[in-house]
């Protein structure tokens, strides 16, 4: 896809540059897709901005590429997509709030009614039309989140009086250990959702999202729902990740500074220099999303960035507009005044940089900052 970019500003004004690689996305969907076969529809997930990636963007490039039902969280996300996408089957994950109803109706827009009460608000408005809007139902089958229990489930389906007209298109649940396959939950929930579900085979069900796409068939049913791993985030805890990355975030160069051993280095004084060291000051922070927990100390190692192929570990903590780097190793011609650091992308993998801040990528992606230039181009 041509190369774009989104800024209201020249770009040297800006701190830091956000890359996002559509063709990734859609690499990404379409690999899932293949590991499902024809038989289900591999949907795609776009709440929070479609994982920081920019939803309109993502959505007109998956639905080019075949992609033709989406999951957001919210019925607002919801609203913009339909006015991107008039022709796509879109899903709200939150389900249904008070008083709604009727922008569901208005823009044909699915709850996914994942209580008893949304349930019955929902089947009136249908037998006060006479009609089935369409909407899935969820199935809490151990997360305890959202979800009717399985026997609410099974009697209020079986209660055809209390129903009225209305037929859910889809039921789901949701896994609460997909990420780690060995865990004995995925195969309680896989049991309780099949034979939950089993008496009602004509509606559509819903049980995968991005791990349980790589769990394998068992899990796929009639419609997968991935997300992290659509925008390159790791699905499976206990194998490599298969998925391409999407996302680049570089950090501008403010200055080069040398720090004497002993000296310390950022807020708190946490950081020592053990030798004596040259830090490089870029122009990103907490508040661009580089979280905060992932800087450095005296006791644990931080996350790092890389420039020319060189490492950087964080130096002291991450501040808000700034982070501090060890280029004490690092070739001089590679940093220049401007010069930019990959903090985040295809040498920073958001999984590993998760791991120094005790969090998961999903953090990072959903985090990214606004105040980044934001270009869509392939990362390589």
């Amino acid at each position: 896809m041509p190369a774009t970019c989104e800024h209201a500003f020249p770009s040297d004004l800006y701190g830091g540059r956000l890359t996002i690689d559509l063709d990734a996305i859609v690499s990404n969907w379409s690999l899932l897709k293949d590991k499902v076969g024809g038989g289900t529809d591999c949907a795609a997930v776009l709440k929070a901005d479609a994982y920081g990636t920019g939803q309109d963007k993502t959505a007109a490039a998956l639905y080019q590429a075949g992609c033709r039902t989406f999951f957001v969280a919210v019925p607002t996300e919801a609203l913009t997509l339909r006015a991107s996408l008039p022709g796509a089957v879109i899903y709200v994950l939150d389900g249904l709030f008070p008083g709604t109803a009727e922008h569901f109706l208005k823009h044909d827009i699915r709850p996914v009614l994942g209580s008893l009460e949304e349930l019955v608000e929902w089947s009136a408005i249908c037998k006060a039309a006479g009609k089935s809007f369409p909407a899935a139902v969820h199935i809490n089958t151990g997360i305890h989140r959202l979800g009717l229990s399985p026997e609410e489930f099974t009697q209020a389906l079986g209660d055809t009086t209390s129903l009225g007209p209305f037929q859910p298109s889809l039921v789901m649940s949701h896994l609460a250990c997909g990420s780690t396959p060995d865990h004995a939950m995925n195969r309680r929930q896989l049991k309780l959702f099949t034979e939950t579900t089993a008496p009602f085979p004509q509606i559509p069900r819903s049980l995968a999202n991005s791990a349980g796409v790589l769990l394998g068939p068992e899990y796929h049913f009639d419609v997968v729902r991935p997300g992290i791993a659509l925008y390159g985030g790791l699905a499976i805890e206990t194998e490599p990740n298969p998925m391409k990355p999407v996302a680049k975030v570089e950090a501008r160069i403010m200055m080069v500074r040398d720090v004497p051993k002993g000296d310390t280095i950022g807020y708190g004084a946490k950081q020592t220099a053990t030798r004596p060291l040259r830090n490089a000051v870029v122009a990103a922070g907490y508040a661009d999303g580089m979280i905060r927990r992932a800087g450095s100390t005296d006791e644990r190692p931080g996350g790092f960035g890389m420039i020319g192929g060189y490492k950087a570990p964080i130096l002291g903590r991450i501040s808000m507009d700034m982070i501090t780097l060890d280029v004490t190793d690092v070739p001089d011609h590679l940093l220049r005044r401007g010069a930019f650091v990959e903090m985040l992308g295809p040498g920073v993998a958001a999984s590993d940089l998760a791991a120094y801040a005790e969090t998961i990528d999903y953090e990072y992606l959903t985090s990214l900052g606004r105040r980044f230039e934001r270009v869509y181009a392939p990362l390589s």
